[in-house]
């Protein structure tokens, strides 16, 4: 069936050009050494929990009393929906504010959890792939932005859209951790290959200190290739992989509806208690 055998999962992991790996040790970061600590979450692959991420583990983070703002740069707008702000153009973006050149700080809108903040997606989002490459040096457009508001928040998070373009590469380059949520199925893993190719990318135009972890999501371990491909992907990444995991739990489909991240809507769920454990995990990196 594998005509060329490079394709099969295995052997495509085994043969996958990683970037460096930052040890643990240079991945632990103090205040002292980044006041606002920014994280991307991004994956060309669609439907493998970006946004849900993105929403969990911000209410994860404000739970433990950390100021977080969440950015939506997804034309689909899921996250700014799943906080109740309807994409229409009465909400700025990020490319009313590149066309406008207005401060971030009149485009972020409160959401109905105290310390929680929502820089919203809106329906003209889309534009920034054709405009935001008209000017020169736009790679680093929202790490200025984000300069201007340093130390307001102690987190951003930005959910990324499911496609490699200019809106992506911006949230990268302003990053300081890029999250790669995983399914362990054929078609999402065969995806890290063009995302390790973009952090290579992203290291060479200036952002030399990113560091990048999987997140293993949707996982269900009576499923067979999941067991099968998560241990590929632990023995190809190695530390890369984060130890937390996310499981299936149909509670998580609820929480957008309800406009709660699952730490709120479902507080003693299991996705719940893993998304804490995930907010744990990246908090290890930030404190010594």
């Amino acid at each position: 069936m594998w005509q060329n055998k490079h394709l099969h999962p295995m052997n495509f992991l085994h043969h996958l050009n990683l970037p460096e790996m930052k040890s643990p040790q240079t991945l632990r970061l103090t205040h002292e050494d980044i006041m606002t600590w920014i994280v991307s979450i991004a994956n060309e692959k669609g439907g493998v929990a970006k946004t849900t991420t993105t929403l969990s583990l911000s209410g994860a983070l404000v739970e433990l009393g950390y100021h977080v703002l969440v950015i939506d740069l997804d034309p689909q707008a899921n996250l700014s929906l799943s906080l109740g702000c309807e994409p229409n153009t009465s909400y700025r973006s990020l490319i009313n504010l590149f066309m406008e050149n207005t401060p971030i700080s009149e485009a972020i809108k409160n959401t109905d959890i105290d310390h929680l903040f929502l820089l919203p997606s809106n329906t003209e989002i889309g534009l920034a792939e054709r405009i935001l490459p008209a000017r020169s040096g736009y790679e680093m457009f929202l790490k200025n932005l984000l300069s201007t508001i340093d130390r307001q928040f102690d987190f951003v998070l930005i959910d990324c859209p499911p496609f490699l373009g200019a809106i992506t590469l911006n949230a990268i380059m302003a990053s300081d951790l890029l999250i790669l949520p995983t399914q362990a199925e054929y078609y999402s893993v065969f995806a890290l290959r063009n995302m390790m190719s973009l952090i290579r990318q992203v290291r060479s135009k200036g952002n030399a200190s990113l560091r990048y972890r999987l997140l293993i999501t949707m996982f269900d371990k009576r499923n067979g290739i999941h067991r099968t491909l998560s241990a590929h992907l632990r023995n190809t990444f190695a530390q890369g992989v984060l130890d937390s995991v996310i499981e299936v739990d149909t509670r998580l489909r609820e929480s957008p509806i309800a406009g709660l991240p699952i730490i709120y809507h479902a507080s003693k769920s299991r996705a719940a208690m893993q998304y804490r454990f995930l907010a744990q995990e990246i908090i290890s990196y930030v404190k010594e």
